[in-house]
Formats: C-alpha cells, structure tokens, sequence
C-alpha cells in the first residue's frame, strides 16, 4: 500500500482537523498517493474522496442507566456509603422529617374534631419533647389515651 502520510497531514491542513479524522476512500488509493498538491488534495475533498470524520463524543447511555438505578434506591450500600450516616442524613433533617408529619397528623385531627384544642396541645407538646417515634408511634399512644378516657 502506498504512504499517504504526506497527503493525510495536507488534507487535515485544509479541512483543520487533526490527523485522525481524516477519512480516506479506501477504493481510491492510487488517487490519493497522485495527489501531491494542496490544489489535488482540495479536488479530491470536492469529490468525496476525502471526508472528514464526526466528532466522537462520550456517550451518556451508562450514566443515564445508572441514575435511573439511583433514583430507584439502587447502589447504595455499604461499598457505596462515604462518611457516617449522620453525615449523610443529618439528625436535624430526620427530627425534621418526623416532627413535621406527627404535627401534620395531630392539625388534621384537631380540625377534623377528632381531639378536642386541650388534648391536642397536650399531645403537641410531647411531640415536640421527642416523647414519640414515629408517627405510628403516636397514633398507638392516642388510641391508649382514648381507651383509658373511655374507662373512667
């Protein structure tokens, strides 16, 4: 096969890529190696015979497979974890979490005159103590508080 380095560095001048992307016809080597001018090298880009490749890029196929993986709670263990879990959702944010949604439960409660204003401050103030777990937490610790009213 003929050198074409000659040609191939002439042709990535004209067409101002670098070297590797400059596509030369296979089929049209003897073409080719005649070129010996910047005015032949022009004629054969004019005529197909030399191209420019594309750009390749990085593909975002595997990113977007694996963000999709995290969003569904994939690839988060142990291997994964990078600092204590305190560090990773602070015990602010969980006190948050929990507070808001048992305040939540005792307003929907009181405005549903389900509790009346005394009990549900009395109960708000334990939720704010940190008296209650969870939310179910404090739904078991209502019921218990109905059912001693109901037997005195």
């Amino acid at each position: 096969m003929a050198d074409l380095l000659n040609q191939k560095r002439l042709a990535a001048e004209i067409l101002k890529v670098g070297q590797t992307r400059v596509w030369m016809d296979p089929e049209k080597v003897e073409d080719i190696a005649t070129a010996i001018t910047r005015e032949d090298i022009r004629g054969l880009i004019e005529e197909g015979v030399i191209k420019r490749r594309a750009v390749v890029g990085i593909s975002r196929g595997r990113a977007r497979a694996r963000d999709l993986k995290k969003a569904r709670g994939h690839r988060k263990g142990h291997g994964r974890r990078r600092g204590a879990a305190g560090a990773r959702t602070p015990k602010k944010e969980q006190w948050m979490k929990r507070i808001r949604a048992q305040r939540k439960l005792l307003k929907s409660l009181r405005d549903n005159k389900e509790m009346e204003p005394g009990t549900y401050r009395k109960f708000y103030r334990k939720a704010k103590g940190g008296e209650y777990r969870n939310v179910a937490h404090l739904k078991s610790s209502i019921a218990y508080a109905a059912a001693q009213k109901k037997e005195v």
